[in-house]
């Protein structure tokens, strides 16, 4: 049954909900809407969640940060708010596993898809945020998100790129292997994304203005998981 597994769920997180519909919605996603005529998807919720995302962390930045600038701690906030990092969160609280898929994006690998875990995470902020408000979303990330910022952050305002280096060469992990994505946008305004592999397996996936700034993000976000994964849950 759909709502055990939800139960569980809530065991594994620690919250209770009031309305357990929300947070079964928070996992439906659109395909299986379409073969669930009466099942919501979490497409709203997502939304909102985003929305409550980037306030909540915000908050933190601001008083975690008194010394840094509007422009510091606007880069600092889209480095957290980002897909990789939120399918990093995802994938840790293991949300892929709930997720309520149709059968084609199930068959192609829908369960493990980073912008898919992505949104789910957003879409679970905004069901708690409507279920239990701003304060109970604060106290989840301050388990869940937060004890992450502060490594997540500091790696994102230096050499991610050296210190990946580093990182991989210390465990005979291979020299990181760094490949152009994807270019877009005017000649003023390109949006580089690049990737970042370790021993063929996709770590990092970064965005930037200039191919370089893709680079050091997709680094950063591959030694925040490499990290996670070095120590214990």
């Amino acid at each position: 049954m759909d709502m055990d597994k939800f139960q569980q769920l809530q065991a594994e997180l620690g919250v209770k909900f009031h309305d357990l519909n929300l947070l079964r919605q928070a996992f439906t996603h659109t395909s299986y809407v379409n073969e669930n005529k009466k099942a919501k998807h979490n497409e709203r919720l997502e939304f909102l969640g985003d929305a409550v995302l980037q306030l909540a962390v915000t908050e933190f930045l601001y008083e975690q940060y008194p010394e840094r600038t509007e422009g510091e701690l606007s880069k600092m906030r889209a480095t957290i708010v980002c897909e990789p990092s939120l399918n990093i969160l995802a994938e840790h609280q293991s949300f892929g596993a709930y997720l309520l898929l149709g059968r084609g994006e199930e068959s192609t690998g829908g369960r493990t898809r980073p912008a898919i875990l992505a949104d789910v995470f957003e879409a679970f902020i905004g069901a708690l945020y409507l279920d239990q408000g701003f304060k109970a979303v604060t106290h989840f990330l301050q388990s869940s998100l937060f004890k992450k910022l502060l490594l997540e952050v500091s790696i994102s305002m230096t050499d991610g790129k050296s210190q990946l280096q580093e990182y991989s060469q210390q465990r005979n992990l291979g020299k990181p292997d760094y490949q152009l994505v994807q270019e877009s946008g005017p000649s003023h305004e390109k949006e580089f994304i690049s990737e970042v592999k370790l021993q063929a397996r996709v770590l990092g996936i970064g965005k930037g203005r200039t191919k370089k700034e893709s680079e050091q993000q997709a680094a950063s976000q591959a030694l925040i998981k490499l990290l996670a994964a070095d120590k214990p849950q």
